[in-house]
């Protein structure tokens, strides 16, 4: 044994010498170590009793850090951050599978049970202990009260851009967890990783594509579904239909019959187009051009139509609901589906983004009636944050802030100030830390030697199929043609699946779309097939190709094809995968 031997570290122990042992930079400091042992919950002190925390299957050590330097304030702003906050959880030595894989958060992140020092974030604690993975999460540079909804920490009390915060969710908090928690591992296991992996959606999938654009070092595989990039222009076009509501029907939403009726009505005029088939979900809803307003059996008898129900939609009504499926425009129009549905991935003059693709239950989405506070909440942030002004946030929850809250503003907005408002974002998008993570140069990531899985539902109701198809176009590009682009970055669509999986924002009640099966189908929705696929694909140079996907019933199944290549039926059992081949 030599003289350098004897100088070698020691192996970290979980317990509290690693608030001391730990220390790779000034920033760093970590404020929790629990041992968990095969069979404890993984709880804190204050864990609800209800749901059930996860148990753990073997032992593991979570241990918490904050980042700074944050964002200083007063202790009551929502701006004010002591720094990002990050879980990460570590197998025991003997279970380790030499992996790092972090976990990227949804929304507006800033999930306050991770920088909690009595509640956690189970979710990556079940990879560590059932997948033998290191896993981490991080709050993204700032601990929300009310949740990932809510977007209330980007204006600080004067109104200012909280840019430092902002830097932290769109990239900064990635690139610390992805270096923090390499560090760690190497400290505690005595080794370094094998391989360093990033799984996300929504807002997690936005993050993934700032990894590979910003840092390509840092991962060696990343799976990203439904991304929510251009986030200054799509959380805003997730609010149109509701200011459509407000501008073209007084404020007067549709009824919960009239929005069943045309949702209904969308997907029975374009679902045999795959099969000949009524399948109950759109295969393709780019080949959709359902017009609610020349349809006798939506209308009202009162207005041209032969629909004496309840739920019977008048001209006016369906030709709003025919702007929300097309997106906003500039002036509030809206073209005949017929000439232009809204899907395409070149934008008219004046469309500014994509909308609702048909075939989608409306009232689900929580933008027809803003049925689902917390979501539009979200969405709505966007609008305050680009207009500075917290009052046009909502009111419940409040979008809050010293110099005022929200005050539903939103509704007040013409169809030009709302175009405004949305230019005003993409212009402003440097100071809110370039939330809209859209560079299609990933040359960088592709020499590091990364690969990449996008995954999309096609039923999604918030992030737009169109603009991954956008972002996928003008990405491959740049590194050569699509061709170049696959050796490394694939590209999937799934019919009939909803936002990062949740049936919720999906179809109308009755359809049974099929699915990818996943290992957990808990909050961690990442937990699937194509996880492993990267992961055959980075270690062992297994390119995916298609993958099938089950309904939750096992009774049909489709394949799931690589872009550009689109599901044909080729005859046989309209249920089975193998009727269809990918073209």
């Amino acid at each position: 044994m030599d003289e350098d031997d004897n100088c070698a570290p020691t192996a970290l122990t979980c317990d509290d010498s690693i608030k001391a042992a730990f220390k790779p930079d000034a920033n760093t400091t970590v404020t929790l170590v629990k041992a968990f042992k095969k069979g404890d919950s993984l709880a804190l002190s204050g864990t609800p009793a209800s749901p059930a925390p996860l148990v753990a299957l073997n032992d593991v050590c979570l241990v918490k850090l904050n980042v700074g330097p944050g964002n200083p304030g007063p202790v009551d702003a929502p701006s004010t951050s002591a720094g990002i906050g990050m879980e990460i959880w570590l197998p025991s030595p003997a279970n380790w599978n030499g992996r790092t894989r972090i976990l990227g958060d949804g929304g507006w992140a800033g999930n306050a049970n991770i920088s909690s020092l009595t509640t956690l974030r189970e979710d990556a604690g079940g990879w560590a202990t059932e997948r033998s993975y290191v896993s981490s999460i991080s709050d993204g540079g700032h601990a929300n009260q009310a949740g990932t909804s809510d977007g209330s920490f980007t204006l600080n009390p004067d109104r200012t851009i909280n840019t430092a915060s902002l830097k932290d969710l769109s990239t900064r908090a990635t690139h610390e967890l992805a270096k923090k928690t390499k560090a760690l591992a190497a400290a505690y296991y005595h080794k370094e990783a094998s391989y360093s992996y990033y799984a996300g959606c929504s807002g997690g999938g936005r993050t993934g594509y700032a990894a590979a654009q910003t840092h390509p070092e840092d991962f060696d595989g990343i799976l990203v579904e439904a991304p929510s990039i251009n986030q200054t222009q799509f959380f805003p076009s997730d609010v149109w239909p509701s200011l459509v509501i407000q501008r073209d029907l007084g404020g007067v939403s549709l009824t919960a019959a009239q929005v069943d009726l045309v949702s209904r009505a969308s997907i029975s005029a374009c679902d045999t187009a795959l099969n000949g088939k009524h399948d109950g979900y759109l295969s393709d809803p780019v080949q959709c051009s359902y017009d609610a307003s020349t349809d006798p059996a939506v209308l009202c008898v009162a207005s041209g139509g032969t629909n004496s129900t309840s739920g019977c939609l008048s001209k006016l009504q369906a030709r709003a609901v025919n702007k929300m499926w097309y997106g906003p425009t500039i002036d509030g129009s809206a073209p005949s589906p017929a000439l232009d549905n809204g899907y395409g991935v070149a934008r008219a003059p004046g469309h500014l983004w994509w909308g609702i693709p048909r075939g989608i239950d409306l009232s689900s989405t929580a933008r027809m009636r803003e049925g689902i506070a917390g979501l539009f909440s979200l969405l709505s942030a966007q609008l305050a944050l680009s207009l500075q002004d917290p009052t046009i946030g909502t009111a419940t929850p409040v979008f809050k802030n010293a110099s005022g809250n929200g005050a539903d503003g939103w509704k007040n907005l013409s169809y030009a100030g709302f175009a405004k408002a949305m230019a005003a974002g993409r212009s402003l998008n440097p100071l809110f830390g370039n939330l809209d993570t859209d560079n299609p140069d990933l040359r960088e990531f592709r020499e590091s030697g990364g690969k990449m899985i996008t995954f999309h539902g096609m039923a999604d109701a918030l992030v737009t199929n169109s603009s991954t198809v956008d972002y996928y176009t003008r990405s491959a590009a740049v590194v050569g043609g699509i061709h170049a682009a696959q050796k490394f970055h694939r590209l999937y669509f799934e019919p009939g699946r909803g936002h990062c999986g949740i049936s919720l924002f999906g179809l109308p009640p009755g359809s049974n779309p099929p699915m990818l099966k996943q290992g957990n189908p808990g909050p961690d929705r990442e937990r699937s097939v194509l996880f492993d696929a990267l992961v055959e694909w980075v270690e062992n140079d297994m390119a995916p190709t298609t993958f099938t996907a089950t309904s939750l019933d096992n009774k049909v199944s489709r394949p799931v094809c690589m872009y550009p290549k689109k599901l044909t039926y080729v005859g046989g059992d309209t249920n089975l995968a193998s009727s269809y081949s990918c073209k």
